[in-house]
């Protein structure tokens, strides 16, 4: 056999695996809470004469923190808060849509009153099980003089722990297309030129588009009824084990990184 002749058969041996060759993206991603950078802008909340108020929720919210439920509007997860005050160091919440309880929550400080910690069970975007999780926020300001210790500026320090469902997820590519699914009932089906396709299973983000930017890499945005809400850029690691997720949250003006391994 001529080396000329070998080297077309081998190619003819590896076309159909070139063919088969899985794309970098394709699998199921499982977040790393240890890699989390969180965003710099701090957390502002004001609990003074029976009103809360979320600062720098989007749109901002205000409710009388009597324990009964109140009005929010604005928000696509939600239509009512429930503000319990427990003692000077905790609060509880309860959220509601459409009369039907989709998060609770409770607060509390430390001793010192400069750690806040909360544990969450959130089912607003989910079409199974709620999501779980606890952290803790550092205090960066102090609240005004006669509010409650929760109040004042608070930056996210870490995440404790979060349940499976509220960090994974599954890309699988075929041809110019990617397919995104969550064990939550999210997913998008887009193909990776920028073209905006629908967004279902999560009632904050109505529509996609995804943009390959490098063999390895994508940018996706999201959008609510026509406005960017988020753009992400998505990098897989070189080896393949690995993706990581950079955050521009247009809503709240903030920038978050995680990682994820493949599974």
């Amino acid at each position: 056999m001529t080396k000329r002749t070998l080297l077309l058969l081998m190619a003819v041996l590896l076309m159909p695996v070139a063919a088969m060759a899985q794309s970098p993206f394709d699998g199921t991603w499982k977040g790393d809470l240890a890699s989390a950078k969180f965003p710099e802008k701090p957390d502002v909340y004001l609990l003074k004469d029976g009103t809360y108020t979320c600062k720098t929720c989007a749109p901002p919210i205000t409710v009388k923190a009597d324990g009964t439920d109140q009005k929010v509007t604005g928000h696509p997860y939600l239509d009512m808060m429930n503000i319990k005050v427990v003692d000077d160091k905790t609060i509880e919440e309860t959220d509601k849509k459409d009369g039907k309880v989709v998060a609770t929550s409770k607060t509390w400080l430390s001793g010192d009153g400069n750690t806040m910690m909360f544990e969450f069970s959130d089912s607003s975007a989910t079409n199974g099980a709620p999501v779980t999780g606890k952290g803790s926020e550092t205090r960066v300001a102090k609240g005004p003089a006669g509010s409650h210790a929760i109040s004042g500026s608070w930056k996210m320090a870490k995440m404790d722990a979060l349940s499976d469902n509220g960090m994974t997820l599954t890309y699988k590519t075929a041809g110019d297309t990617i397919t995104m699914t969550t064990p939550n009932g999210q997913s998008y089906t887009a193909k990776m030129d920028g073209t905006e396709a629908p967004y279902k299973g999560d009632p904050g983000t109505t529509s996609v588009s995804v943009k390959k930017t490098g063999p390895n890499s994508l940018e996706e945005t999201d959008k609510r009824d026509g406005k960017v809400i988020s753009v992400t850029k998505i990098t897989v690691s070189a080896d393949g084990k690995t993706i990581k997720f950079a955050v521009d949250d247009k809503l709240h003006g903030t920038h978050a990184e995680f990682g994820a391994t493949k599974q």
